[in-house]
Parts: C-alpha cells; sequence; structure tokens
C-alpha cells in the first residue's frame, strides 16, 4: 500500500495513563502491530475529496492491530469515494497503561475530536466525521457510538472541546457483547482481564449501553462467523431499534 500523507500523534505529551510506564520497544512489523506506545492517526487523501471523513479503527482482538486488512486496505477503498480517512493506532490495554480498560476509548475520543478540530486544515466538514471498526476495532467503534459523552481523560488542549460522537459507526463482523455467552473472550480477556465481574463486563457491554443519544450504525455480520458470534450484530441491532436510533 502507498503510505499515507500524514501522519501524526494523538497526544500533545505521554497519553493518559503512561507516566512513568517504559516503552515497550518498536511496534514490531506492521501487520498486526503490537507496542503501541504512541498512539496515532494516519491520513490517506483521496485524489478529489468530498468533505466527508472516515476514521478507522481496526481489529485485533485488543492484543494487536490488523493495520493492512483492516486498515490500509479500507482506507484506499474509501478513498476512491472522495472519503479523506484515518486510520487510528490505539493503545492496547495490556501494555501497561493506567485504567486499561478506558485506554482504547481515550485514543477513539481524542481521535475523532482532534480531527475536527484540525478539519479546516484537512478540507473537510466536522460534522461529517464517521468511523468504521471491524471486529475488535467494532467494539470500540460501538463504544464511542454509545460512549462518546463520557468523561474518560481531562481535557488536554482546545481540541478537546469537540463533540466525540461520529455522525455514524460503521460496525463490521463487531464485538458487541462483553457477557457471555455470546462474547469473545479473547477480547473480553485483553480488556477486562482474566476474571472480571459481572459489573465489569456490563460496563463495556454495548448493546447495554445504547440510549436515544447513540450515533447511527451500520453493521455488517456473517452468519457463520466463526471467530466472533453474529448475535453480537443482532444484540446491537435490537437494541438500536428499541432505542429508535437510526440502524441498517
Amino acid at each position: 500500500a502507498p503510505p499515507p500523507s500524514l501522519v501524526f500523534p494523538l497526544w500533545p505529551a505521554t497519553p493518559p495513563g503512561g507516566e512513568g510506564r517504559a516503552p515497550r520497544g518498536a511496534p514490531g512489523a506492521a501487520n498486526p502491530a503490537r507496542n503501541i506506545d504512541t498512539p496515532m492517526l494516519a491520513l490517506y487523501r483521496p485524489a478529489d475529496p468530498d468533505v466527508s471523513a472516515l476514521i478507522i479503527f481496526p481489529g485485533g482482538g485488543y492484543v494487536n492491530l490488523s493495520l493492512t486488512n483492516e486498515g490500509s486496505n479500507p482506507a484506499l477503498r474509501f478513498n476512491t469515494e472522495r472519503v479523506t480517512t484515518f486510520i487510528l493506532s490505539y493503545r492496547l490495554p495490556a501494555e501497561g497503561w493506567a485504567n486499561p480498560q478506558n485506554v482504547p476509548l481515550q485514543d477513539a475520543q481524542r481521535a475523532i475530536r482532534l480531527v475536527r478540530a484540525r478539519a479546516a486544515e484537512f478540507r473537510i466538514d466536522p460534522r461529517r466525521v464517521g468511523i468504521v471498526g471491524y471486529s475488535a476495532g467494532g467494539h470500540l467503534a460501538a463504544s464511542l457510538a454509545t460512549r462518546h459523552g463520557e468523561v474518560t481523560y481531562a481535557p488536554v488542549d482546545a481540541a478537546d472541546s469537540q463533540s466525540a460522537k461520529p455522525s455514524f459507526a460503521g460496525l463490521i463482523y463487531p464485538v458487541i457483547t462483553m457477557t457471555e455467552p455470546f462474547t469473545h473472550r479473547g477480547s473480553t480477556t485483553a480488556l477486562l482481564g482474566a476474571t472480571p465481574t459481572d459489573a465489569a463486563r456490563a460496563a463495556r457491554s454495548n448493546e447495554l449501553l445504547v440510549t436515544a443519544d447513540t450515533a447511527p450504525c451500520f453493521i455488517v455480520h456473517g452468519m457463520p462467523d466463526a471467530v466472533v458470534p453474529v448475535e453480537n450484530a443482532i444484540l446491537m441491532m435490537q437494541a438500536l431499534r428499541a432505542a429508535k436510533v437510526p440502524v441498517e
């Protein structure tokens, strides 16, 4: 894949919860990536952009990031539709951060605020910034769709005055629930630890967090998915319909 037009860090200094943390070394192979010491956004500009933007959350079970098949490939594909795309390399919870269960959502909230704050520079409409996430990245996208208003970090600069609510969320074979029997156990363990309480599971189960203020969602899931059960998508669809939030 061609390189991005621009790669820039999310945070002006140490990310939240990184104080005193030792760096873990190079991110390793480009796909999948681990050791995310510095969360970044990679910008891909289309040849003939409209004013829409899409932030892409790769999957990887919250233990790595699939930056090619769930990152640069969709970024370039959406560029052909004139969409300006950004790939978020978000921090992974088990890599030494404080409050690990909040780390990915901190980065997701910061990413959309930063894109909106720099909308003029990127030549996009801040009212047309959507997100799309795959697998565990779908859990992160659903978390931002449902929990965009939650305070997960102290503001660091003016960008944090922007709304973190996405214009819409694409949830692609998403992990939605952290409760049995339909959760993806690897993602749940990576985010919440080996023995999460029922309360901790419920607090990260997006089907339980949908309100009328949840972002509109587009969901894709294969019926025979042997990794993330299709019930994840069905639970989210039912919750969105019950709350009268647009869902396709």
